[in-house]
Parts: C-alpha cells; sequence; structure tokens
C-alpha cells in the first residue's frame, strides 16, 4: 500500500516565511509539517510514500531524502509548474500503483491518521479488504468541522455518500483514498480537483466519513503561529492536542 503527500503548493499566504521554504517545511512545535505525516504513515505500515513538490522542490528532497531516516522510501514527483491537486495525483499515478492508495495534503496538521469505517488505514487497504470497503466507490473522502476561514463548507455528508447538495455541509479535509480508476478519464497537465470530485458525485461514486480530530489547515502565519502555541502547550502539560 502506498501514501502521496501533496507538497507542491506555492503557499502565497505564508510569506514571507515560504519565499525561502517549501510550505510543507514549515514547522510547528520544532517540527516541519510533512514529517508528521511521515512519521504516522511509518507507525502503521505504510512505508511507500510519494511526494509532488514544485515550488522549492529541491529543498524538499534535500530535507527529506529517500526517508530512511523515518524508516520509510520516499519517491518524488517533480513538476515544473504546479498541476494542481487532480493533475498532480495524476501525473504520479506511474509512482503509485494499481490499488486504491491515500493522499495527504502536506500543509496541514493532524493529530492522527483517519480511519476507515473503525478501521486504520494499513488494514483499510490491504488487498483483501479493500474491495469489500470501496465497493463500487472510486474515492474515499474524510469531511471535517467547517474552520471559521471558510463556514459555509464543500459538500455533504449522508449514510456514508459524499454529495454536492444537501445540509449540513462539511469541509473536505484533503485526506481521500482514490483508486487508480478515479482518473481514467482526467485531462493531461495541470487542472483541478474539485470539479472532478463533484462529477462523480453526480454517478454516486463517492464515500466518505466525519473525521472528529484535530485538523488544522496551516494555510497563514497567524493559523501557524496559534498551531505552534496550542502543541508547544501540549507538550509542556503533557497532554495531547
Amino acid at each position: 500500500m502506498k501514501a502521496m503527500i501533496l507538497a507542491a503548493g506555492r503557499g502565497e499566504r505564508l510569506r514571507p516565511l515560504t519565499d525561502s521554504l517549501p510550505k510543507p517545511l514549515a514547522e510547528v512545535a520544532g517540527k516541519p509539517l510533512i514529517v508528521y505525516h511521515i512519521e504516522r504513515l511509518a507507525k502503521i505500515g505504510i512505508t511507500e510514500i510519494v511526494i509532488n513538490h514544485a515550488w522549492l522542490g529541491h529543498k524538499l528532497e534535500a530535507y527529506l531524502g529517500n526517508g530512511s531516516a523515518w524508516g520509510v522510501s520516499i519517491s518524488y514527483s517533480p513538476e515544473t509548474e504546479a498541476l494542481e491537486t487532480g493533475g498532480g495525483i495524476k501525473q504520479a499515478l506511474p509512482l503509485l500503483g494499481d490499488e486504491p492508495f491515500v493522499v495527504l495534503n502536506g500543509d496541514v496538521y493532524i493529530d492522527s491518521l483517519p480511519r476507515v469505517k473503525g478501521l486504520s488505514l494499513e488494514a483499510a487497504l490491504d488487498k483483501a479488504r479493500v474491495a469489500e470497503l470501496m465497493g463500487e466507490h472510486q474515492a474515499y473522502l474524510w469531511l471535517v468541522d467547517n474552520p471559521k476561514q471558510h463556514p459555509e463548507g464543500d459538500f455533504a455528508l449522508e449514510a456514508g455518500k459524499v454529495n454536492d447538495s444537501g445540509e449540513p455541509r462539511l469541509t473536505f479535509s484533503g485526506m481521500a483514498i482514490y483508486h487508480p480508476r478515479f482518473f481514467d478519464d482526467a485531462p493531461s497537465g495541470r487542472f483541478a480537483l474539485a470539479p472532478m470530485l463533484r462529477d462523480k458525485m453526480q454517478q454516486g461514486l463517492i464515500a466518505g466519513e466525519h473525521y472528529s480530530h484535530l485538523w488544522c489547515d496551516v494555510g497563514t502565519l497567524e493559523r501557524l503561529q496559534s498551531l505552534d502555541a496550542e502543541l508547544r502547550t501540549a507538550k509542556k502539560h503533557n497532554k495531547g492536542c
């Protein structure tokens, strides 16, 4: 089983920090955001990781190397220009193989990896179980409560199906499992993922569930600093997030 961490964004709202640093290397509580993901994936046995990059990607590769420091194997999918989420994943498909794979946004912080119907990602992506869990679905999304910067949400969740209409609306976390066939009819080059997701929702091909643990989209300096303070306080008092 494999995972992909999306790391190609420019991080405009994190400038000037990201003028000289790839966004996923921004630190909270003394550790780069992307390293939290790598460590958690390694802990549950997902050790083959693909990372795409564009802006300052050489710095990302120099810091993470081949992943051996964390007991994983990292492959890179460099982009000469950012291909957006959809294009970035499609370009990396040759590295991801023929089985469903998990995708995580490199600029979010979570306090634990999501589960699928109570199962860990490792168990959920086991070949013997994935067909049962995914069924005819081509993607499985995790949605979170709407953060204050995105109060309108993205999609609705009803009986395990993700829809473009309905209430209440929740926010797409950027965490998902995709079957490679999701991208069979995707265009080449740069394209956004959301229109494809909405089209597949109309066909009833997108499942999902609510992620109730700590999730933070570290998209601005203010949110980065707030999360850093929160995690440092939690460490000081030996508490979880």
